[in-house]
């Protein structure tokens, strides 16, 4: 059995997080560093390593991450100011953890590029 990502620890609640959204499909979270005012992760409940490696059968899944991600914004009272999703992909796209998720970010003004 391969070793359980960081996110799937979450999941099975053997490490704490302020855990505001789960369903059958998904969990959201507080990010433990976060970059903004609120800093919420989307993670699929069934690991996908990286949205790159999503697969045609994950299309639904994809999907009610943003979904999620808009009515967590709703909750957090940012969705009328505005928020940011971000997807990292690989090394150099910035992925921490091999397990997809969505970064929520919001409650202050963004900046472009993002760096």
């Amino acid at each position: 059995m391969a070793d359980k990502t960081l996110f799937e620890k979450i999941r099975d609640h053997e490490i704490p997080a302020a855990i505001i959204h789960q369903d059958d499909r998904c969990l959201a979270f507080r990010d433990i560093a976060p970059q903004a005012p609120v800093h919420v992760l989307i993670v699929p409940t069934r690991p996908i390593p990286r949205v790159g490696m999503a697969e045609s059968g994950d299309q639904d899944v994809l999907g009610h991450l943003l979904l999620v991600a808009a009515e967590v914004a709703r909750r957090e009272g940012i969705a009328e100011s505005g928020y940011r999703l971000v997807i990292n992909n690989g090394p150099d796209g910035g992925e921490a953890v091999p397990h997809l998720h969505v970064h929520l970010l919001g409650g202050r003004k963004l900046e472009w590029p993002p760096g």
